[in-house]
């Protein structure tokens, strides 16, 4: 198993990478299979937070966070919730093959909202240059090819509110999401010709 441990803004500790690496070992017993664990371990004003994405052997990815007063507790949560994540889809995660095909490029822009404009003579002959929004930060990463239940399935184990995907009966590019109410949304693009 490869495991990694970052601490952002505070001190390293061998006792938490320890601690850390104890509860990710745990998971052997429901994958024999070598994963790839990091770990993130940091600190935000006064808040303990732990950040944990593990790969496992078929290219499944398994995410939980918590924060606490307590870094140990904060690593505590996040794997119970990794674990509880396992149980639920275990039949799911042993029988899943990766879909074959291409991985399709995506790009993430956020966006900056538009200010609002001040209402004086001044501010109007400036106001068609603070108004534009602007792109702030571009993420970039590939849309793999599955079926519409595993990308359910790894919109719930990497505990996101969505998930870009090539929908693998179809060919197109699809969004899932978590909506309000507990049930999931579905945007389908058109099919892309190759």
């Amino acid at each position: 198993m490869q495991f990694s441990v970052t601490f952002r803004q505070m001190e390293t500790s061998d006792k938490l990478k320890d601690h850390a690496f104890d509860r990710v070992k745990r998971l052997k017993k429901y994958f024999p299979d070598p994963i790839t664990a990091n770990v993130v371990l940091g600190v935000e004003r006064y808040r303990q937070k732990a950040d944990v994405n593990i790969m496992l052997h078929n290219g499944l990815m398994l995410k939980g966070q918590d924060v606490s007063e307590d870094m140990y507790q904060s690593i505590d949560k996040a794997m119970d919730k990794i674990e509880r994540q396992i149980r639920k889809y275990k039949d799911r995660i042993r029988r899943h093959k990766p879909k074959t095909g291409p991985n399709i490029s995506v790009r993430h822009n956020i966006v900056q909202a538009a200010a609002e404009p001040e209402f004086s003579v001044e501010a109007e002959a400036e106001a068609d240059e603070v108004a534009m929004p602007r792109v702030i930060r571009t993420s970039e990463f590939s849309a793999k090819p599955m079926s519409l239940e595993e990308a359910i399935m790894q919109l719930e184990l990497r505990n996101s509110t969505f998930l870009v995907f090539a929908n693998s009966d179809t060919g197109a590019i699809n969004v899932v999401y978590r909506r309000e109410d507990g049930d999931y949304g579905l945007i389908e693009t058109a099919a892309q010709s190759v």
